[in-house]
């Protein structure tokens, strides 16, 4: 079932990190190498935390979208406007949950929701993203990504729907 949420007190956030776990270890160890896994893991979740609080629900038209399959986040994604569409950014499913249709039925949902021009961009390696993405109908219409504050990565895409 999808469940939408535009303010950061609608979130579970406990649940949204067991979707981002995976990141958030490899966010960690790249950040604060040095530091016990444990409290690598703590502070990529309180910089999420920060960064949804103070850079992303301030946002008009942001939302994050979410699949629940049994009461429980399984899999996640955020919109934010961009150019004549919205942004699908940071796609991600708990890894217990991974090759189960999740991440699909999801961006399904959020299409459905939100009959718009969706862009997405994925990285070039991300096989399983890609794949994703292209089952739901994307398309490649850049060969690098232009993020919201401009700066290009050429080692990702950009997609749209439709």
């Amino acid at each position: 079932m999808l469940y939408l949420a535009e303010r950061m007190h609608r979130l579970n956030f406990a649940q949204l990190m067991e979707v981002y776990v995976q990141g958030n270890e490899e966010n960690g160890e790249e950040m604060w190498p040095e530091m016990p896994r444990e409290q690598r893991l703590l502070w990529a979740e309180q910089s999420f935390y920060q960064y949804l609080q103070e850079g992303f629900f301030p946002v008009e038209g942001a939302v994050y979208a979410i699949w629940v399959e049994n009461g429980r986040y399984v899999s996640a994604l955020r919109l934010e406007p961009y150019q004549d569409g919205l942004l699908l950014e940071a796609l991600e499913t708990a890894p217990a949950h991974r090759r189960k249709g999740y991440a699909e039925k999801l961006i399904r949902a959020v299409q459905e929701q939100f009959p718009r021009k969706i862009y997405s961009h994925v990285s070039k390696k991300n096989a399983a993203s890609l794949a994703v993405h292209h089952k739901c109908g994307f398309h490649q219409v850049l060969e690098y990504a232009k993020y919201i504050d401009g700066s290009v990565v050429r080692s990702a895409i950009t997609l749209c729907y439709p």
